[in-house]
C-alpha cells in the first residue's frame, strides 16, 4: 500500500461515514447512561449533526490536506492534534444551540453535555484518523475487490 497518496472522493465519504456511524455506536448508549437522557433524542441529535459533520469532515479534510500535504502517515502527534482541533471547533458552534433545543435545556447545560462530547470526540477522532491511516481499511477493501 501507498503511503504517500490523495485520498479518493470515494475514500474521503467512506472515511467520514465510517467515522460517524462508529461514533454514534459509542457515544448514544455512553450519553443516555451520564445524561438521563432518552436514547431517542439523544439519537436524533447524534444524526442530524452527524449528517453536518459528515459535510464539514469531507470539506474540512481536503482542505487540510491542501494545506499541509496528503502524506497522512508522516503526520506528527502535533498535526494530528491540530487537526482535531480545528475540526471539533467548528462543529461547536452548531451543535450547542441545536442541543440545547432539542432537549430543551440551557445553553449552559447544552455546552456541558457539547463538553462531554468534545472529550470523548477529541480522543476519539485522534484515535480513529491514527488507526485509518495504518489500517487503510478503503484500500484494502478495494485489494480485496480486485482479487
Amino acid at each position: 500500500m501507498m503511503s504517500m497518496r490523495e485520498l479518493s472522493m470515494k475514500e474521503r465519504l467512506f472515511h467520514a461515514i465510517t467515522f460517524e456511524v462508529t461514533a454514534l455506536a459509542l457515544i448514544i448508549p455512553i450519553s443516555a447512561l451520564v445524561t438521563g437522557q432518552g436514547t431517542g433524542d439523544l439519537a436524533m441529535i447524534g444524526i442530524g449533526l452527524s449528517l453536518f459533520a459528515v459535510a464539514w469532515n469531507y470539506l474540512y479534510n481536503v482542505l487540510f490536506d491542501r494545506v499541509f500535504g496528503t502524506n497522512r502517515l508522516a503526520r506528527t502527534v502535533s498535526l494530528r492534534l491540530l487537526h482535531t482541533t480545528g475540526f471539533e471547533g467548528g462543529l461547536v458552534f452548531i451543535s450547542i444551540p441545536v442541543i440545547a433545543w432539542v432537549l430543551d435545556v440551557s445553553m449552559w447545560d447544552a455546552l456541558i453535555l457539547e463538553a462531554g462530547f468534545l472529550t470523548f470526540f477529541f480522543i476519539y477522532t485522534t484515535l480513529f484518523n491514527w488507526g485509518y491511516d495504518r489500517i487503510q481499511p478503503y484500500q484494502r477493501w478495494i485489494e480485496r475487490m480486485a482479487k
